[in-house]
């Protein structure tokens, strides 16, 4: 049985600031929505900023999209208060910068806690420096709990380069090693990951290239900059349509009453294990879900 999945294909950073942004994001053909209050936000503006975001995911109309807020980090002069607001602002989750440690998890959870946030809001930890890489385990570890489990891992990228000093070259071969550390911690506690930004939002063939390989290093979807990134996100991150074919013969076959009790059958001429039933399941389980969110 494959527990209930939610598409993350894509999801977009939108500033707090930009009112019209925020009210066009609700009719985007996105996963998720991450109202921004760090990066996109200036200094003397993140006051009206928090107020923005807090009043946007409170008043709603998003409708099945996940609704984030980007808070400044705890170590930072806004931190504190932007997670305080946040956790009654109805949001879905937190998205929180660069994360270092469990013990970092766990003073988010407590401030969370303090501001009254409900049990299911929950953290997307950003991953984005040298120690969280060397710590990406332990912080995938922290990750469940009964309030405010951590959900999703988001890779900063630019962050990441800037840190190790790696360069940005366009098959990413002095990332590999911290795109798929992230990618095997995640899975092992079984948490979603998304790949980071692409800068050249008009490169659309670079774009598909990058989001191609983040899906094959085993990302479940990207963080975008722009929405005219969300369709070709959406498509390189859903099953094709040869891909839920087989995942559904495989389904099918395995339910016929002779395999019932097989680890191991024959399709087609192809011994398929039931590892491979539990991948078509998935397969199918995000197929319909995305379907759903269409209608």
């Amino acid at each position: 049985m494959v527990d209930l999945v939610r598409p993350r294909r894509s999801a977009l950073y939108m500033p707090a600031s930009n009112a019209r942004a925020l009210e066009k994001a609700k009719g985007l053909a996105v996963d998720a929505v991450i109202i921004d209050l760090e990066d996109s936000v200036a200094p003397d503006g993140k006051s009206d900023a928090r107020a923005q975001a807090c009043a946007a995911a409170k008043t709603g109309g998003f409708g099945d999209r996940e609704v984030l807020i980007r808070v400044n980090g705890l170590d930072t002069e806004w931190g504190r208060d932007d997670i305080l607001a946040a956790a009654s602002s109805g949001a879905d989750a937190l998205c929180v910068p660069k994360v270092e440690s469990s013990e970092q998890v766990a003073a988010i959870r407590g401030v969370l806690g303090e501001g009254g946030a409900p049990a299911e809001m929950s953290i997307w930890a950003m991953i984005e420096t040298p120690l969280a890489i060397l710590n990406v385990g332990k912080i995938a570890q922290a990750a469940s709990s009964e309030r405010n489990p951590v959900t999703v891992l988001l890779l900063g990228t630019n962050d990441i380069a800037k840190e190790t000093r790696a360069a940005q070259t366009p098959d990413r071969l002095p990332m590999l090693m911290c795109l798929s550390s992230c990618v095997v911690a995640a899975r092992a506690y079984n948490l979603d990951i998304l790949d980071g930004v692409y800068n050249n939002f008009r490169d659309e063939e670079g774009f598909k290239r990058e989001c191609a390989q983040g899906r094959d290093l085993g990302m479940d979807g990207k963080t975008l900059i722009h929405p005219n990134q969300i369709n070709p996100c959406n498509e390189v991150f859903s099953p094709g349509e040869d891909e839920v074919a087989w995942a559904q013969t495989v389904i099918a076959a395995f339910d016929e009453p002779e395999n019932a009790n097989k680890g191991v059958i024959n399709i087609d001429g192809q011994m398929v294990e039931l590892l491979h039933r539990d991948i078509a399941q998935r397969i199918v389980a995000i197929t319909n879900a995305v379907a759903g969110d269409a209608d």
